[in-house]
């Protein structure tokens, strides 16, 4: 049997997920298609926090990962708290339940209107620039703040996700400590929390392990002395392809919580320890499916065209990330190889090039595994096609999330908004 990413298994002919046949969704909800499994996502945060094992552990779900609000409510009933980056995502965690304290705010490059917003909500803010402080402090004397530290260790599974670095825009240098403190001293802040994010997918743990010494190394009692928390950001690494390793992260977590209760030694108490999950939470609990429509051979490059293209899934043709696809409407059929393609007037639409999968017919149904994270949270509506549709799955029984509005409707919100 083929190895496949969790939680999607196979029975005889048909994939399912968490027992609910995909196909059977494609045929009462059409397609293109996001489902999710809530199960597996509160599967994977419990599983986070007994690997951590830290008696005043706080797991904040990044919720740019996937803003899905079934995905949050659940994540809410199972006590996460949430790494906001804008206004709008604040408003909808509000709205999803989360009080206001368990809100990290740690958006980049924020503007004084922001800051402003999101301080006047009660929610706390995560600074990660000397200026940004400076600004913060004027609009804020008096008020508590977390500060964003750079770790100084490029780790992640592209450039263009990794944060820590002299490459980086992230986070306030470890040397301008005393500069940031001195800003601090000026405007009276209270300085609650200190941060780092090194990365997103670490495939190595003694990175992720240096980017926490690195930040614990400037965080002494003497500079920081009304401490609550430190926060290591998130970047735990989930596989992508049917052969990657699955990282031990009961093994990681002993090794984190080792550190950090060094550090808590160190400072004289026990501080809260914060982590940032986005894409390991909720990565492969979500499929994404979509229809084949066209079928070409190019001097015998087969090319399989779909219902659907980077703006509802663009992780390929901008990272070139990898995502497996099945056919799940042939699983037995005989394996050829094929550039996967969208809708998308753009060449460098596909998501898959060069892919061996069981023959593709026109009419058969594509699954895309692990697109929970960093898929329909990033997608546009580019070419003015409408967002796709979201189901999630909970005890076996799949239902409606998100509607999909039709082209008419899209088109007549398009309209509206410029106040036609």
């Amino acid at each position: 049997m083929q190895n496949l990413n969790a939680p999607v298994t196979r029975d005889h002919d048909s994939y399912r997920l968490h027992g609910v046949d995909l196909l059977s969704l494609c045929a009462q909800y059409g397609s293109p298609l996001y489902v999710y499994d809530l199960d597996h996502i509160v599967s994977c945060y419990k599983g986070l926090v007994q690997a951590f094992a830290w008696p005043k552990l706080r797991i904040h779900y990044a919720m740019k990962a996937n803003y899905n609000l079934d995905i949050l409510k659940a994540l809410r009933a199972e006590g996460a708290r949430i790494d906001a980056v804008s206004p709008a995502e604040v408003f909808v965690v509000l709205k999803a339940g989360f009080p206001k304290e368990d809100i990290l705010y740690t958006a980049n490059n924020m503007t004084d209107e922001e800051m402003s917003l999101v301080h006047n909500l009660g929610v706390l803010l995560n600074i990660d620039s000397l200026s940004g402080l400076k600004r913060y402090g004027e609009a804020f004397p008096g008020s508590n703040v977390c500060l964003r530290f750079n770790s100084d260790v490029v780790a992640g599974e592209t450039e263009k996700v990794q944060t820590g670095g002299e490459k980086t825009k992230f986070g306030i240098r470890l040397e301008d400590v005393e500069p940031a403190l001195d800003i601090a001293a000026r405007y009276r802040l209270t300085i609650v929390g200190l941060h780092e994010h090194t990365g997103s997918g670490i495939a190595e743990a003694e990175q992720f392990y240096q980017g926490m010494k690195n930040l614990l190394s400037i965080g002494t009692k003497e500079r920081f002395p009304a401490l609550r928390f430190v926060d290591f950001g998130g970047g735990f690494k989930v596989p992508y392809r049917p052969e990657d390793k699955r990282i031990d992260y009961a093994v990681f977590g002993k090794k984190a919580v080792e550190i950090f209760a060094d550090f808590c030694r160190a400072y004289g108490r026990e501080l809260e320890l914060y982590f940032e999950p986005g894409r390991y939470l909720v990565a492969e609990g979500g499929i994404f499916l979509m229809q084949v429509n066209t079928i070409k051979d190019n001097r015998g490059r087969l090319i399989a065209g779909t219902n659907s293209g980077f703006g509802h899934l663009i992780r390929p043709m901008l990272y070139d990330a990898y995502h497996h696809i099945l056919n799940i409407s042939n699983p037995n059929g005989a394996s050829r190889t094929y550039d996967i393609c969208g809708n998308i007037c753009e060449t460098g639409d596909l998501f898959a090039s060069d892919r061996s999968i069981p023959e593709i017919r026109e009419g058969d149904f594509l699954a895309v595994l692990n697109a929970g994270a960093y898929c329909h949270s990033m997608a546009s509506v580019y070419n003015l096609r409408p967002l796709p549709v979201e189901i999630v799955i909970r005890n076996g029984v799949a239902s409606l999330s998100r509607r999909k509005a039709t082209h008419e409707a899209f088109a007549e919100e398009i309209v509206a908004s410029y106040g036609g």
